[in-house]
């Protein structure tokens, strides 16, 4: 532990100055960089803080004179506790020369990377800062929220370490922190995944695992759950405001808990429950905001025992009253269907299986949502979230975009790894991101399948309101699409590391600005790039290749990859977090789980 002691006290030492210094912790391949810290007293009286590593190339203007867009990326530095127990070599003994994959054994700061995403600069693809957050290391870093606007907050969750970070980017290429909540504020919840910004600058949290200490535990709106403890069930939602200090928090857990047969938990609760809520997204106008649950979390992460029963992945999507926005109330629990796949002997892989995100509708006339499952590669839709009891629907499976994505694919969707999945804001399109299957997922013959981005056209799936007529309830629809003509139809399909099973990406985000006449940026509705990251959690086998890639849509919704978004290492595509240098130091390799095209205040209307 010496070493860390010596790490948070060299970073204190900084903080005292408060000003922009020359580096001493670089590396070589980075010259003349500048350091600038911001630190904010938490509630526990110590200090936290946002040390940046500016490089030269972070200026606000490319050579140009046109303003930058830049690409936020919230990474994990990589270290001894993402090796899988496969990856040791020669043990017992001494470490050295012992891991088969990590290079960087030693726990270092994980970080925000400010890369530059203006297409045309000289510094396209540059990292031209990494924010480095301290004291805390090893945070798992994972989701932020899934669009940004002008004025808004970052909130950044450490799965890990259970804290949420308020960033403060208005004046990028620079970043300060606004504060921090730690696990002590939020007693009521652990594990933090994914945020949704409000229109008054507050956020809505989800808070995947139980109460941090096992056993009952009161909430301020007088709700009592017995939990069994932190990472486990049932977890909670949570509301933040514009500095990080927490509002709310409410239990996503019913009283009376939920079916026995399909929520597993270990160890076992009285009231057995599936409120692990994962993906959040809300609309203000209905006062609805939408959670899906996707697993009981510490018991993925186990190695070499895995998680002992399919059963700790969940089928359910909740929904909430957000009237009262700092006292959410549970609506309704609804349970995915199982589709025209699935085998009884492998529930794991079935069309409800794991659900991970959830995405809402965005124009008036509209009510809808999607859901999709990671291991069952499904995607359902409920045409109306303000129902009392919604009900969801299969309306395509990931198969049907698996010889699109690559010719080398099947087209048996199951345990395909999806991810991210969002609407477009002018509502004609889907995105999503799937890493792909791994090889013998579905048995010892599976070669598994390359992952990528696809893009479904939901027009006529929305326009048919609550009379759709889609439904995928036969293996032919889930093989090849659905087929009722409201059904949505691929537009668009592009791999990420064509041929190499598991490999695609985990998330993204699609990039809501343009440069105007006037120099300025404008938020847009038909997007017209999406960022994605090849990373999910190394812990569970789901590791990826670290590399942030960015793919161009046309507009009808076609792919293509950029090729012009290189390392500027390697000269490769993509942007590699596989590297030994960084603004902030030789720390070798990092793992960059999720992304946001941000821009400067002064720089967009």
């Amino acid at each position: 532990m010496r070493w860390r002691k010596t790490l948070a006290g060299a970073a204190v030492a900084v903080l005292a100055a408060g000003v922009v210094t020359a580096s001493g912790d670089n590396s070589p391949a980075y010259a003349d960089v500048q350091t600038f810290v911001d630190s904010k007293t938490a509630s526990d009286g110590k200090q936290y803080w946002v040390k940046n590593h500016l490089t030269p190339q972070a200026q606000t203007r490319s050579s140009s004179g046109e303003r930058k867009k830049w690409l936020l990326v919230w990474a994990g530095d990589e270290n001894i506790a993402d090796t899988l127990v496969k990856d040791l070599k020669n043990l017992p003994g001494s470490l050295t020369g012992g891991l088969g994959k990590v290079t960087n054994a030693l726990p270092g700061p994980d970080f925000l990377a400010v890369i530059d995403a203006t297409e045309g600069s000289p510094d396209y693809g540059k990292v031209v800062n990494t924010a480095t957050v301290g004291p805390l290391v090893e945070n798992e870093p994972h989701h932020m929220q899934y669009v940004w606007h002008k004025g808004d907050t970052i909130y950044a969750g450490a799965l890990f370490a259970a804290a949420t970070y308020a960033f403060d980017v208005s004046a990028l290429p620079q970043l300060k922190l606004k504060g921090i909540s730690l696990p002590t504020n939020t007693l009521g919840g652990s594990v933090p995944d994914a945020y949704w910004t409000l229109k008054d600058g507050t956020a809505y949290g989800t808070y995947m695992g139980g109460p941090v200490v096992p056993g009952p535990y009161i909430y301020g709106n007088g709700q009592t759950v017995v939990g069994n403890g932190f990472a486990g069930s049932p977890g909670a939602l949570l509301r933040f405001d514009e500095n990080g200090k927490v509002l709310s928090q409410v239990s996503a857990a019913t009283p009376q808990g939920d079916d026995p047969k399909l929520c597993a938990n270990l160890p076992r609760l009285g009231a057995p429950s599936c409120a692990n809520p994962h993906g959040i997204q809300a609309r203000e106008d209905l006062n609805i905001l939408v959670t899906s649950d996707y697993a009981e979390p510490r018991n993925i992460i186990l190695d070499p025992v895995k998680a002992p029963s399919p059963y700790l992945r969940r089928p359910t999507v909740r929904t909430w009253d957000i009237s009262d926005r700092n006292n959410p109330k549970l609506r309704a629990v609804s349970y995915l269907q199982n589709g025209p796949r699935s085998d009884p002997a492998d529930p794991l892989h079935q069309e409800s299986r794991a659900v991970m995100e959830t995405t809402v509708t965005n124009l008036p006339g509209h009510k809808g949502a999607f859901a999709q499952t990671m291991q069952g590669g499904a995607v359902h839709y409920t045409p109306d979230i303000t129902a009392a009891e919604p009900h969801w629907y299969e309306v395509f499976d990931d198969g049907s975009a698996g010889k699109a994505i690559h010719a080398g694919n099947d087209s048996n969707g199951g345990g395909s790894n999806g991810g991210w999945i969002q609407t477009s804001p002018d509502d004609k399109y889907l995105y999503r991101a799937i890493s792909g299957r791994g090889k013998g997922a579905l048995g010892p013959n599976d070669p598994g399948t390359t992952g990528g981005v696809y893009v479904l056209n939901i027009e006529k799936l929305l326009a048919a309101g609550t009379n759709f007529k889609c439904r995928i309830d036969t293996l032919a629809e889930a093989q090849n699409g659905g087929a009722e003509s409201d059904c949505p139809s691929l537009a668009g399909a592009v791999p990420i590391n064509p041929g190499t099973p598991a490999a695609g990406p985990h998330w993204g985000a699609y990039d809501n600005f343009e440069l105007g006449s006037d120099g300025f940026y404008r938020e847009i509705t038909s997007p017209k790039r999406i960022a994605v990251s090849n990373y999910f959690v190394a812990r569970t086998g789901l590791d990826g290749d670290h590399k942030v890639n960015i793919v161009k849509i046309g507009p009808n919704g076609q792919l293509a990859l950029d090729t012009s978004f290189k390392d500027e290492f390697s000269g490769q595509v993509g942007i590699n977090f596989n590297r030994k240098d960084w603004p902030h130091g030789p720390f070798g390799n990092a793992k960059p789980h999720s992304e946001l095209f941000v821009i400067a205040d002064a720089d967009v209307k």
